[in-house]
């Protein structure tokens, strides 16, 4: 089953312009070209509650305790690719939160390997009974 698109409401995402910090010259200084998603997770109705679940697992510390999960995108130097790198950056967590984890099924070794372990053990407890001098049964 292929996942469907992500689908989320723009009111669900609020998006702020700041400063972004590091190198860059006057540019840096002088333009808000870096951009702070926020996006309202715990209100969300755009996504699943097991997906809501597992979104915030994966957020860690981009998660505030008000339930918005905060992405700050300040790679390019233009807003309009901030904002846009952000918008990926968000959608391919919310993509990876989409995907349920397997169901770890308890499996029990091979009669085969049980064999095989036993022989191993076995043979090393030779060895090692081999290594004991006859005085020490003494």
């Amino acid at each position: 089953m292929k996942n469907q698109p992500i689908k989320i409401r723009p009111d669900e995402i609020h998006f702020d312009f700041i400063r972004a910090s590091g190198p860059g010259g006057q540019n840096v200084n002088k333009v808000a070209s870096a951009v702070q998603l926020r996006f309202d997770a715990r209100n969300s109705r755009s996504i699943k509650p097991e997906v809501r679940e597992r979104l915030f697992q994966l957020a860690g510390k981009r998660l505030t305790s008000a339930g918005e999960i905060v992405i700050e995108a300040k790679r390019f130097r233009t807003q309009l690719r901030n904002r846009e790198d952000a918008l990926q950056r968000l959608f391919q967590l919310i993509e990876k939160a989409g995907i349920a984890p397997k169901i770890r099924r308890k499996s029990k070794p091979t009669a085969g390997s049980k064999d095989k372990r036993l022989r191993k053990k076995k043979l090393r407890s030779g060895i090692k009974k081999f290594r004991t001098s006859a005085f020490a049964e003494d």
